[in-house]
């Protein structure tokens, strides 16, 4: 009974701190579709691989989303025509970047900056690696449904070629907003349902799991990396509170575990992998996963020897 209750709080919990980013994550997703043109993108979005990826991981810092609500932007974003290098590097760091996550990390570790800095650092750095690698294996965007549009700048070019040359009709205010929150509340049950089965999962796992025979593996940094990255993917925090878990471990793990933690569990943990799967084929996924667990893991490394 006890381990039923226990299992029966963490996962009312998990649904009760990520709805309200997926709701944010909807709306800001149907502003998109009825708002955002496709040549406004064109316009804006730099033709380079490079530079339309820096964006990308720069744009996390106005969108404070987490995790939960990041899927449903930049599922929106592709299919308007955004790059798929820009688009990944985009899920992947604005859960990380943005302002609200940055000052709780600041908060968590004692008011030192190090650690936010850090933490900021290397997700740019992992997400920028992955974006790019991703765009290059997959240059058809890997969506499990709809139009599968070019992933690269082409994309841009069909979308500007496409788009009608006359004049769109115009559409009252009052008609638009009914329509974003028409596109809100399709796409929250849409992605709601995938955000309840990973939750009851990542719940059962916290329950089932022992976190204490996971710990007894970190007795080295790449062992110790290697923990904290399937903890923070079991445990699937939010990225607006998983600084202050893993600050607890301080005393146990390394600057580079630390840091591990902190950025793979916000660009990947089980809930949002079901939202992945919701959208994107599995292979683009699991290929996904991979490059960031492995550029993870690396860069958790680099920061051990420079900061311990």
């Amino acid at each position: 009974m006890k381990t039923f209750l226990q299992l029966n709080t963490i996962f009312l919990s998990m649904i009760m701190e990520a709805i309200p980013f997926v709701l944010l994550g909807v709306i800001v997703s149907g502003v998109i579709q009825i708002f955002l043109k496709e040549t406004t993108i064109a316009r804006i979005m730099p033709r380079n691989r490079v530079w339309s990826t820096l964006l990308g991981c720069g744009l996390g810092i106005c969108f404070p989303a987490c995790e939960c609500g990041i899927v449903p932007i930049t599922n929106r974003l592709l299919r308007k025509g955004v790059p798929l290098h820009a688009g990944i590097a985009f899920m992947l760091t604005g859960p990380i970047i943005n302002p609200v996550v940055l000052f709780a990390t600041y908060i968590a570790f004692g008011n030192d900056w190090r650690m936010a800095a850090i933490r900021a650092g290397m997700s740019i750095v992992v997400a920028f690696v992955v974006a790019v690698v991703l765009s290059m294996l997959f240059p058809v965007l890997p969506f499990r449904t709809g139009n599968q549009a070019l992933s690269g700048s082409e994309g841009l070019v069909a979308a500007t070629s496409e788009a009608p040359s006359g004049p769109a009709p115009k559409i009252p205010l009052r008609r638009e907003l009914m329509m974003v929150m028409e596109h809100a509340i399709e796409e929250f049950f849409s992605v709601g349902k995938y955000l309840v089965i990973g939750a009851f999962i990542a719940a059962s796992m916290q329950t089932f799991l022992p976190t204490s025979t996971l710990l007894h593996l970190g007795s080295n940094p790449v062992t110790a990396s290697l923990v904290m990255i399937v903890l923070a993917f079991v445990m699937s925090l939010c990225s607006e509170a998983d600084a202050f878990i893993a600050s607890s471990f301080r005393s146990t793990f390394s600057t580079g575990a630390l840091s591990a933690f902190l950025v793979f569990g916000p660009m990947v943990d089980i809930k949002n992998t079901l939202m992945l799967l919701g959208v994107f084929k599995g292979r683009f996924v699991a290929v996904l996963i991979g490059l960031v667990a492995v550029c993870t893991l690396l860069s958790s490394l680099v920061v051990g020897r420079l900061f311990g």
